[in-house]
Order: structure tokens, then sequence, then C-alpha cells
């Protein structure tokens, strides 16, 4: 059984696919920023039937908190089979994370970003091994500018939230470059309009209209997960990496998406802001 970590664990599309995959006995390690949470979905995933759950607690919006993440991962696990960089957020107004970096940004890409490095070589050694983000179709339409990443002109959430999707197809492209012949993957994908918590950030006027609309129009957190589970585990796509995916299919993300000089060049501006070398 393989060992599958997942960041924003503790609800909607992470606790689901969590669920899932221990339903076929693989080893759980949930990443949440409440200690309740975490150790409800614990007992969740142990009576799905998961082999071992073990559980972080880690803000990935802060550094430091990912950074301690990371030392604690390295020391008490040998290997990591699947990377699952889940967790996200969607923030009305511009603010900004003890690092001094715009929220959303921080949240739905650079801690990400952050976490997949510093445990880089631990997924190497584990191969093969898979490295996912939970990206978005509202990349398209996104732009990239890396000497204003976090929006201090212009900022407009939908704008901010697709240009940390638009980054995390970027960055699985530029790590499929920097892996080949490691043995790991990296891929994004869209798992579908899911009716989870990330709405609960719009503005209340619009919430009963969201209300509805979760119910009409929008898949459960169930639905949406198998499209994480499918890129963990499924074998077609052991060998697949760089690419974008809807409905467990590679689908050719925007122009802008595909821009392998800008996935450099965000590369470097992600590393120069997490402290790390370009």
């Amino acid at each position: 059984m393989k060992t599958m970590l997942i960041t924003g664990a503790t609800s909607g599309i992470g606790l689901a696919a969590a669920r899932q995959l221990a339903a076929d006995g693989h080893r759980l390690v949930l990443v949440g920023r409440d200690t309740g949470k975490l150790a409800a979905a614990a007992d969740q995933v142990r009576a799905a039937g998961a082999s071992a759950v073990d559980t972080y607690l880690c803000d990935i919006g802060s550094q430091a908190s990912v950074r301690q993440l990371a030392h604690r991962v390295r020391a008490e696990h040998e290997r990591i089979d699947v990377l699952a960089n889940n967790a996200g957020g969607f923030t009305m107004r511009r603010t900004e994370t003890t690092d001094g970096i715009e929220t959303t940004f921080a949240v739905n890409h650079l801690g990400g970003f952050l976490l997949t490095e510093l445990l880089l070589d631990l997924l190497i050694r584990s191969t093969p091994a898979r490295i996912l983000f939970t990206s978005s179709v509202m990349h398209y339409g996104a732009t990239l500018d890396t000497e204003d990443l976090g929006f201090r002109h212009g900022y407009t959430p939908n704008a901010a939230y697709g240009r940390a999707k638009l980054a995390n197809i970027l960055y699985v492209r530029d790590l499929a470059r920097r892996l080949q012949g490691t043995g790991v993957t990296a891929n994004a994908f869209h798992p579908g309009a899911v009716a989870t918590n990330i709405w609960d950030a719009a503005p209340r006027f619009t919430r009963p209209a969201l209300a509805l609309g979760k119910k009409l129009f929008m898949i459960s957190p169930e639905e949406g997960a198998r499209a994480l589970t499918y890129l963990a585990t499924d074998p077609d796509v052991s060998a697949v990496s760089g690419c974008y995916f809807q409905r467990n299919r590679v689908k050719a993300p925007t122009a802008a998406a595909q821009d392998d000089a800008a996935a450099r060049r965000l590369h470097i501006a992600c590393a120069e802001s997490t402290g790390l070398s370009g």
C-alpha cells in the first residue's frame, strides 16, 4: 500500500478523496488547520479502511508552518508516494499573510510550491511517485505578472484566484521538465464545480443564490474527489506528467499556461518569495 499526503484534508474534496483512497487500504497523511477537524477526519478515514492515518497541523498560507510540516514529514516518513496539494481558499478582499504574500496566492499556490520543493528529494527516493495540484477552469482568462503576483494593483477575487490556479498548471509543467527521468510525475486538474465550503467567503447577499446553485448545478465533494483519486492511483496515467486534466482526460490549458518561459519566471519568483534558490 502507498503513503499519500493530502493538504486541505479536513473537508470537501480533500476529505472525500482521503476516504476513497482509504477504501483501498492506503496510508493517509492528512494535513489541515484545525486540530478538532483533523481528528474527526482521521476517524472517518480509518473507518473507510486506511492501513494507517497520520495527521499534521499546518496553515498552508504560512511559510513557517509549511517548513515545520515538511520537517516532520521527512523525519517521520521513509516515503511519500503521492503528494496532493489540495488546500485552497477564496477571499473577497485583498489581504496579506504574515509573510507579506497576498493570501489567495499564498494559500492556493505558494504554500504548495514550498511544500513540494521541500519534499522533492523524498519524493524522488519514493519513486514511482506522483505530485498533484487541485487547479481550476478559472485559470482560463487568467494572467500572470511576476512583477505583481499579489495584485497590489487591480485586485479582484476572481482574478487572484484564477492567477493562482494558472500558477499551479505552469508549475507542474516546469516540474515535469525538471523531474524527467526520475520516476516522479506532476499534474494539475480541475475537479469540477464542487459544492464545498470554499464558497463561504462569498458576500452574504449572494449566499442564497449560491446555496441554490450548489443543489442544482454543482457536483458533490465525492464526485469531485474522484478526479484526485484517479490521478493518484490509476495506472493509465503513471507516466503522464506536466499535464492539465479535466474529467480524467488531458485537456489543453490556455496558451498562458503553456508558456515555458513564464513557467521559469514563475519558479524564480516563487523561489525568491519563499527563500529558496531560484
